[in-house]
């Protein structure tokens, strides 16, 4: 009989323990623990890039369990079950934990270190990807080496389309943007949710 060693832990597994952060995220107003939100798989065709989790997906342990998430599967005309397909779709944000509150009680932005320790192993991880969706400032910044602001980037997507889509955050806060901009939902949507049905 021949001996088995300890299987090979999987990335998903070592981001899911990754511990980075504590000392941190002790630091912040909201004094939590890491707690990462993992969510691809190889197989995956659709990659959705964004920022980093809010309090209710930390929470939840479930990316965009929130409003800007119902914003988001709206923007993509994909149902709950498309959306959180892991065979289908990768949801891979800057950071993969809620990375806390200020004093202030604002979001505060994903820490690099995030980015820098684990984002080249899952896009590497993901070699079936034919579509990402960057979603905000934090993802078009790591994925662009240009300075471009986010309205001149996603005024730009045709640039970029159809590989690649970049989208304003679905953040709430941003609905002035979106009627100051009506072109994103009368040009740029269709377009996307067309491409998100030849993938799915």
């Amino acid at each position: 009989m021949v001996a088995v060693g300890p299987a090979k832990k999987t990335l998903e597994a070592e981001i899911a323990a990754c511990s980075l952060c504590a000392e941190r995220f002790a630091g912040t107003a909201t004094q939590h623990a890491p707690r990462p939100v993992v969510w691809f798989r190889p197989s995956a065709r659709i990659l959705i890039a964004g920022q980093a989790p809010g309090l209710r997906v930390h929470e939840s342990g479930r990316p965009f369990t929130d409003p800007s998430g119902d914003r988001l599967r709206q923007w993509l005309g994909m149902s709950a079950a498309q959306f959180y397909d892991l065979e289908r779709v990768a949801i891979v944000p800057m950071a993969f934990c809620f990375p806390g509150y200020s004093a202030q009680k604002a979001d505060l932005p994903p820490p690099p270190l995030c980015a820098d320790t684990w984002r080249a192993r899952v896009l590497e991880a993901l070699p079936k990807v034919e579509l990402t969706v960057l979603v905000g400032g934090y993802a078009q910044a790591y994925h662009f080496e240009d300075k471009m602001n986010v309205s001149d980037r996603v005024a730009a997507w045709r640039a970029y389309a159809p590989q690649i889509f970049p989208l304003p955050h679905p953040s709430w806060r941003n609905t002035a943007w979106l009627k100051r901009h009506p072109w994103f939902e009368a040009e740029l949507l269709p377009v996307l949710r067309t491409r998100i049905k030849e993938l799915l």
